[in-house]
């Protein structure tokens, strides 16, 4: 096993040799092992492409990374055939509570599945290296997708039609790696990113928080508890989230001139852990670290044949749950356009839509986790008297209880100037617009986002007209369809990440062929 000091071992997996020439090639490269990584690998290969996954690591790590998946991700999640043993193994909660002092009634509680009728909730909480695994079981399955454990990425250089990487495998030693297309999903510290010369742009706060993941036997509801300015973290703050397996994460804002090495000792985490808990509670440790946030992205995410995705493109702080939920979100919107590149259907210019897509998303996930840490983490006289002003007012007065910012929590992305889709030429009142992932709801015997699939489909409302090649046609009514706005003879086309891309009152079948084309690229670019 690779010796990597300081992460420990969830499932050791053993390295992959190397390559049997020193030359090799791949359509497409995929850089890191991680969730992100695999769900990229997991989308592409379920779409019949031949994929080569690299990671220096030869085991699934145990740390204390990403514990809470979104709806969305779930969804996604579902859609790459994982969801059932994530929901099934992780703490679903839907309900969050904020509270200020010693009050022990919160200022404000929020619902994170406000429309009901969904087959996923708002939250699960699960640790990441189960999701890891779930994934990894999904690509196990597939003949067309290889994972090389303890290979390690040494230079990367672009081509006119593709890169090279130089590659050492522990075992095996240096080859040469040629792809198509290379996609950097290595993390915070990308090696891709390091060895292309780029760089995030950003902001870098000035606090650092605490994560002790402890286990023990207490029971509380599986919700999100946060703290402003609680009697064990005065004049800071503390979160509580419950995990499986007996794990709770606990989080106690520390201030930014410490020393980050004995703030993980445990003679200093204790106190902290006692103080929230009681005295009487008995727990073990799981995992201690210190973090600071950061809110940094790359300027672009696709250079030519290299397109980065998850922590390696953007970071955003831990309040939000929006780093792994923002890179599920990458990997929901790159596999489907990739996939229509490899297959000639498409040109590589669909890979831009990525770039302008994602990066909308990490726009919105930073803005939201830089207002969150603004908002937590004062830096003036003035912003610390709005915030207690805004958590006074929130305990009887609904207006103020939306800016009570506890780190605003992920949920899907619009895309309402998203170049792939067809502006609405009906007035709609209500429903999901262009740009706008589908709202799960019941259909038939089972569930509409299930229904949908990953390919494009056509939503009709008791439609008749003929379907465009290559279009499946999908029947919804009652509340499926009323949620999508449809009313009679409507019909709506979904992309394969199931966002609406053009939707009509009463549609002929040129107008759906044209949205169909432009939601590719452009129809010029179909076969």
């Amino acid at each position: 096993m690779a010796n990597v000091p300081g992460i420990p071992v969830y499932k050791e997996i053993g390295a992959t040799p190397a390559p049997a020439t020193p030359a090799d090639s791949a359509r497409v490269v995929i850089v890191g092992a991680g969730p992100v990584g695999l769900a990229v690998a997991l989308d592409l290969g379920r779409r019949g492409h031949e994929v080569v996954v690299l990671t220096r690591l030869d085991f699934i790590a145990h740390a204390s990374k990403a514990i809470c998946f979104s709806k969305r991700s779930l969804d996604i999640l579902d859609r790459l055939g994982v969801g059932d043993p994530a929901v099934g193994k992780g703490v679903t909660w839907n309900v969050g509570k904020v509270f200020w002092g010693g009050a022990g009634e919160p200022v404000y509680q929020f619902d994170m599945l406000p429309v009901k009728d969904q087959k996923r909730p708002g939250f699960i909480n699960i640790q990441q290296y189960y999701v890891e695994e779930y994934l990894l079981d999904g690509v196990r399955k597939l003949p067309n997708v290889e994972i090389r454990w303890g290979h390690r990425v040494d230079a990367v250089s672009p081509t006119n039609d593709g890169v090279e990487l130089a590659v050492t495998a522990d075992v095996g030693g240096a080859y040469t790696l040629r792809a198509e297309w290379l996609i950097a999903c290595d993390g915070a510290r990308s090696t891709v990113r390091d060895k292309l010369g780029l760089d995030f742009e950003g902001r870098v706060f000035e606090d650092n928080f605490l994560i002790a993941d402890v286990r023990m036997k207490h029971e509380m509801p599986s919700e999100r508890w946060f703290w402003f300015d609680p009697p064990f973290n005065p004049g800071r703050s503390a979160l509580m989230h419950k995990q499986p397996d007996d794990v709770w994460r606990l989080d106690f804002q520390l201030g930014w001139d410490i020393d980050r090495a004995a703030a993980i000792r445990p003679e200093n985490v204790e106190p902290f852990v006692r103080a929230m808990l009681g005295d009487d509670v008995e727990f073990e440790r799981e995992w201690y670290s210190v973090y600071t946030f950061q809110c940094r992205r790359m300027a672009r995410f696709v250079h030519g044949r290299v397109v980065f995705a998850g922590d390696s493109a953007h970071l955003v702080s831990p309040f939000g749950a929006r780093g792994c939920n923002g890179g599920f979100a990458d990997a929901d919107n790159l596999g489907w356009k990739l996939d229509l590149v490899l297959r000639g259907e498409a040109g590589a210019d669909l890979i831009e839509t990525y770039n302008e897509e994602a990066v909308a998303t990490a726009d919105e996930n930073i803005l939201n986790s830089t207002r969150s840490t603004d908002f937590l983490t004062p830096k003036s006289t003035a912003s610390q008297a709005l915030r207690d002003a805004v958590l006074e007012l929130a305990r009887d007065h609904a207006f103020a209880r939306p800016f009570v910012n506890s780190g605003r929590l992920s949920t899907a992305v619009h895309y309402p100037a998203s170049p792939l889709s067809t502006p609405d030429a009906d007035r709609w009142g209500d429903g999901v617009a262009p740009g706008s992932p589908v709202l799960d709801a019941p259909q038939g015997d089972g569930w509409l986002l299930d229904a949908i699939g990953d390919a494009f489909v056509l939503l009709a409302r008791g439609w008749k007209g003929p379907v465009p090649a290559g279009l499946r046609l999908v029947e919804v009514e009652g509340l499926a369809a009323d949620r999508l706005g449809l009313t009679e003879g409507a019909v709506a086309l979904v992309r394969p990440d199931q966002y609406v891309a053009a939707r009509w009152k009463a549609p002929d079948a040129a107008a759906v062929e044209a949205a169909l084309q432009r939601a590719k690229g452009g129809s010029a670019w179909a076969t």
